[in-house]
């Protein structure tokens, strides 16, 4: 077993034991990956103010989030593929998160489908929705998010059309994957995976397939995919989704201040701030670096999650200190799954749980619910002064 020390040692192992082309798909963003990279270098702009001769016992990270008690407020994002990281990957993830006691959000480009992780854990987890051109498919899915007990919705706002992603294309991304000859000279350094595939039946996208008019193989499916996302989603739309959801609903990609005012307005039990990791829009601003706007306008109004970027419990306390009221971890539990599967998702969130608890000790605060700007150095010019 490596020592694994940080969510870096999780990176350089999943890169070894996962096809190049899931890991790819997980270390990439859109066009010239300005975005994808500043979510990550921005956070490191800003500064802790460490403090000393404080009492520093009785430490608790524990918080809510919409009102679920979590061990720290960190949920584990939806992410496409996620089966393809590992086996059954959905089911380690969600598994290794009830374990842990935060979240779990399961994508609707999964490959385990909704049932599947239902029917392996026991805690409730979201389900992550992508609006489809047709209405039949997206009514269908979000009753079976109800019948299977998801405790929350997650509507994706930021792709209402595909960012480009050189690497997918010149990869050529499928699941599973074509077998060509470079892929399976590939796959051949990576004999763990390929057993723990050739175990599961669950190699295709399980929400869809079945599901989907039409869809019944993989050729039918990369067709309905391609003409799917609905160019059209807007707020009547979203409202007709949160009608027929009837629970709590979670907005996710909002990063301009109008956005997050209007989703509040909305009555959404959520924002994520987020720029989908840096896979949509290449040169918006890092999701850090929008939120203290959007904090301002409101804070108090709905509840404000932090999401792309986040690879240290020391990210996770500066999105806290920024205003945050919870933060969304995607790359950083993936790595731990292509990893070392479950526990690799456990080795991840224990990192980041133990960073997180002592940095915010070495800040002077014992109770996560105190922290604040008074625990940071930002820069002047880290929001920017745009024209």
């Amino acid at each position: 077993m490596p020592v694994i020390t940080c969510i870096d040692d999780l990176k350089r192992l999943h890169a070894r034991r996962t096809p190049r082309m899931f890991y790819d798909y997980a270390e990439s963003g859109s066009y010239t990956e300005q975005t994808f990279r500043e979510n990550v270098t921005d956070f490191e702009k800003i500064r802790l103010r460490q403090k000393v001769a404080v009492d520093m016992s009785n430490r608790s990270i524990a918080g809510e989030m919409i009102g679920t008690p979590v061990t720290m407020p960190v949920a584990l994002a939806p992410v496409g593929l996620t089966g393809m990281q590992s086996a059954d990957g959905e089911i380690k993830a969600a598994r290794a998160a009830e374990k842990f006691g935060v979240p779990f959000t399961l994508s609707t480009m999964s490959i385990c489908s909704i049932e599947d992780v239902a029917a392996q854990t026991t805690a409730p987890f979201w389900f992550q929705l992508y609006v489809m051109r047709d209405e039949d498919f997206v009514d269908r899915v979000i009753d079976r998010a109800r019948a299977a007990g998801c405790s929350a919705l997650v509507l994706t706002l930021d792709l209402q059309i595909l960012g480009q992603r050189h690497k997918d294309l010149k990869n050529g991304l499928s699941a599973p994957p074509k077998l060509t000859i470079p892929n399976i000279l590939n796959m051949m350094t990576k004999p763990e995976w390929c057993l723990g595939m050739l175990g599961t039946r669950r190699r295709s996208f399980g929400n869809i397939v079945g599901h989907a008019k039409g869809v019944g193989d993989l050729s039918s499916l990369s067709s309905w995919t391609a003409e799917q996302f609905d160019p059209q989603l807007d707020w009547k739309k979203i409202a007709r989704i949160r009608d027929r959801w009837g629970g709590k609903l979670i907005l996710k990609g909002v990063l301009d201040v109008e956005d997050a005012q209007r989703a509040a307005d909305f009555g959404a039990d959520a924002i994520v701030v987020s720029n989908h990791g840096g896979r949509q829009l290449d040169g918006a601003l890092s999701s850090i670096r929008m939120l203290p706007s959007i904090v301002r306008a409101v804070k108090g109004k709905t509840e404000i999650w932090l999401d792309s970027g986040i690879r240290s419990g020391q990210d996770v306390l500066k999105a806290l200190a920024l205003g945050a009221d919870g933060t969304m971890i995607g790359r950083s539990y993936i790595y731990g799954l292509g990893a070392m599967g479950e526990a690799g998702v456990t080795t991840a969130l224990e990192v980041i749980r133990k960073e997180l608890d002592t940095t915010m000790a070495l800040c002077g605060e014992r109770d996560i619910r105190n922290l604040g700007p008074h625990n940071l150095l930002v820069p002047k010019d880290f929001e920017g002064d745009w024209a």
